[in-house]
């Protein structure tokens, strides 16, 4: 039918209908949003500002739930102590040699503090305590361990623990159950701290503790000394009987093998070839001196032995025979030959030249005699050495078994003497009870209540309750896929957004808070229609531009409309718009009068044409009748050519005119499809500067896709905290596939205090009218 074909398709219909292919991940293909991070915690910050409410609420309710715990609880006091590990004196009675283990590590910071720590958490120790400070639990259990300890939701609920427990062993337990142990760093120091109801059991098992771990360690200890000395008393007697086997042996083999020891190493015929040895050594030096003695006496005059010369007998007589020469001479050279004295000096000088000559001959033949004996004797010695080699070889081999028993014998006296040592160390030991724990800080009962805290259980509940509070808020916002502020639905669907307006409730709140705000309403007066002030009135959604010209809906409907006559060129902006949105409830309706109301402000003629055959509104707002209007035009089947003025109703507001729906119908959408209805935009579009649709919701009907290709454009209306974005999407979808001109989104019903600061500051920084008494404006002054 040529009737539904547009009168016009503007080159940017496609362009401006356009909207996202998918929507996935929450973002729409092929839009990108702007780098957030630096705004992402501002948003955070501005959710959390929108339902602070909540968030007090739930942090109230989490201040309460402390306080409930704290009362409900009964009273634990903790006490603490402290002890000193010490090293231990290994070099103290030689300990070390005395003890098959190593009680320390060389690092002493990984390993004995932590060790200690771990054992006063055994099991076995927390129940010796429970026994000795509880006589009665020993004999009832066979393989004493401390049962669940009353603590936690247990005490709480008044649980009585498993078994038949009395009230002692309950509080013992619960005692045990708290233990807390810590190490202090880079010290020897180990603390303990005990929980319990009852403050001076809880001093009493700490003590307790303190006392049953030196004891325990003392017994670990005296326990490993008295096993090793028992054990060295077993393996001593083996020992023993080794080394007397080991020694009647040796003896024996020494006995038949005839081996004669005069020392540790050596035996009689060793000895006797090695004083030989000597004797034969001596005997050949000996020999050599004097043959070299005799071999120069054969050689040289015996005048020029060293023998001869060295001889003192021979000098004495040698010195005397001068003297007697020495005389003759003197008597020869005064006397003659014959005189007496002369000659009975030369008859001794002739005895001692004699004597000389024999006592040289005597020295000769003693040196001859010397070397004949000593190469004898030196002879002798060498033959006896080779008899006593010969001997000493012979026993060679039995002396090499006899080293071998006299080694094993050796090995078992120095095994023997080791371990003796080593029991005599072990019984010291075992006498000496010595611990390396001492107790540096001994508990006390306390006096003052370590839990419940009121302060942290209330500080615990309030963060708590806070942090619930904020996860239910992320939550519920992360699941909310409405539109929330200006920018949501051009995000959305790639529309121009007209503009936003405030919500009724923001509108009324600021209005109640300005002393100067003043509500203008008609009254006739010469004929024509001017404003007066009307106090404090409640103002009309629908009408507010007119009713309420100042107020920021006013303003914020003048915004939307500037953009609507400045989206085209040249004179080609729109004339015939049609408003629907993509659910009821979204405000289309209050748009629709409002925009009119601020066209007519502005010289234009404005025909309103409320379309929405089904739910009619614009003839109560504007308080016109309804008898008759745009379905009794559709219906009627004569065509004249001013049937429709006669249906148009003039309103109270200058410049503006409205053609109601008329009586209700069950062929809504077969009137649309009336060729009447072409005729009658056209005739409206000439006649007015502008021409306003109402129609209904388009999900639901089609009313809005029928006019809108009849139009020059349409104009989607969103709700705040209402539309979602996904119903947004599918209505813009659709006009796009009906290649229908869509020329922008209008966001209504927006709470500024629920955006961004940037959107409330704004708005708080906007400008409040004060009125002459004849209610004519006297200008704006900005608070």
């Amino acid at each position: 039918m040529e009737y539904l074909n547009p009168p016009h398709e503007p080159p940017q219909t496609k362009a401006l209908a356009r909207v996202p292919e998918t929507v996935s991940a929450g973002y729409p293909a092929g839009v990108e949003r702007e780098d957030e991070s630096g705004s992402g915690i501002m948003e955070y910050l501005q959710i959390l500002r929108r339902h602070k409410l909540a968030l007090t609420a739930f942090a109230l309710v989490g201040l309460g739930l402390g306080i409930v715990v704290t009362a409900v609880q009964t009273p634990v006091y903790r006490t603490s102590t402290s002890l000193e590990v010490l090293n231990l004196n290994e070099d103290f009675m030689n300990m070390k040699q005395s003890s098959p283990v190593s009680d320390v590590d060389s690092s002493y910071d990984t390993s004995e503090v932590e060790t200690q720590v771990k054992l006063l958490q055994n099991q076995e120790l927390l129940a010796r305590v429970v026994a000795k400070l509880d006589p009665s639990y020993q004999a009832s259990q066979q393989t004493p361990q401390p049962a669940l300890p009353l603590t936690g939701w247990r005490a709480w609920l008044k649980i009585a623990p498993p078994g038949n427990v009395s009230p002692l062993r309950a509080r013992l337990f619960q005692a045990a159950g708290s233990l807390k142990v810590r190490a202090t760093p880079r010290t020897r120091i180990i603390g303990l701290t005990i929980d319990s109801t009852d403050p001076r059991l809880a001093a009493n098992f700490a003590n307790t503790l303190d006392d049953e771990f030196i004891e325990q360690n003392l017994e670990a200890r005296w326990k490993t000394t008295q096993r090793m000395g028992d054990w060295l008393g077993r393996e001593m007697g083996d020992a023993r009987d080794k080394l007397t086997r080991a020694e009647d042996g040796l003896q024996t083999y020494a006995r038949n093998a005839g081996l004669i020891f005069t020392g540790v190493d050596s035996n009689v015929a060793t000895e006797k070839l090695q004083q030989i040895q000597l004797q034969l050594s001596g005997a050949t030096a000996d020999r050599i001196n004097k043959q070299s003695r005799y071999e120069l006496a054969q050689a040289a005059p015996p005048d020029a032995l060293p023998d001869v010369l060295n001889d003192q007998g021979y000098r004495d007589t040698q010195a005397k025979l001068n003297d007697l020469h020495r005389q003759i001479a003197d008597l020869s050279a005064i006397y003659n030959p014959d005189y007496g004295k002369l000659k009975q000096a030369q008859a001794q000088a002739a005895s001692l030249q004699a004597a000389i000559d024999r006592n040289r001959t005597d020295i000769v033949a003693r040196i001859k005699n010397d070397y004949t004996d000593a190469s004898r004797r030196e002879k002798l010695l060498a033959a006896t050495y080779d008899i006593q080699t010969r001997v000493v070889t012979g026993q060679g081999e039995k002396a090499i078994q006899y080293n071998i028993l006299k080694r094993e014998v050796e090995s078992s006296r120095q095994l023997y003497d080791t371990m003796l040592q080593q029991m005599k160390q072990s019984t010291i030991a075992s006498a000496i009870r010595a611990g390396n724990v001492r107790v540096v800080d001994p508990a006390k009962p306390p006096t003052t209540q370590a839990s419940p805290s009121l302060r942290i259980d209330c500080a615990l509940g309030l963060l708590l309750g806070l942090f619930a509070g904020v996860a239910m808020v992320l939550i519920r916002e992360g699941a909310d896929r409405t539109l929330q502020q200006p920018g949501d639905a051009q995000f959305w669907t790639n529309l121009p957004e007209l503009g936003a307006i405030p919500s009724a409730r923001f509108e009324g709140g600021r209005a109640s808070n300005d002393a100067h705000a003043r509500i203008k309403v008609p009254e006739e007066s010469l004929g024509g229609k001017v404003m007066v002030a009307a106090g404090r009135a409640k103002a009309s959604p629908e009408l507010i531009t007119w009713q309420r010209s100042p107020s920021f809906m006013a303003e914020a409907f003048r915004t939307v409309l500037t953009s609507i006559l400045f989206i085209g060129e040249n004179g080609t902006s729109p004339r015939v718009l049609v408003f629907t949105s993509a659910a009821s409830g979204d405000g289309k309706t209050t748009a629709v009068s409002n925009l009119g109301i601020a066209l007519a402000e502005i010289g234009r003629r404005v025909l309103i044409i409320d379309a929405d055959l089904r739910r009619p509104r614009q003839h109560t707002i504007f308080d016109v009748p309804n008898e008759a209007g745009l379905s009794t035009l559709l219906k009627s089947h004569e065509s004249k050519p001013d049937a429709w003025a006669g249906l148009v109703q003039d309103t109270k507001v200058p410049g503006l005119w409205l053609l109601p729906s008329g009586p209700a119908t069950h062929a809504v959408a077969n009137l649309l499809y009336s060729p009447r209805l072409t005729e009658l935009l056209a005739k409206a579009k000439a006649e007015y500067d502008m021409v306003l649709l109402d129609t209904p919701p388009m999900l639901q009907m089609t009313d809005a896709r029928v006019l809108g290709r009849m139009t020059d454009a349409v104009i989607l209306v969103a709700r705040a905290e209402q539309t979602t974005r996904d119903a947004l999407v599918a209505a813009t979808q659709r006009l796009a596939e009906d290649r229908i001109r869509v020329l922008g989104t209008i966001l209504n019903d927006w709470n500024p205090k629920r955006s961004s600061k940037g959107y409330y500051g704004y708005y708080r920084g906007g400008y409040n009218y004060k009125y002459r008494e004849d209610g004519t404006g006297a200008g704006g002054t900005q608070t």
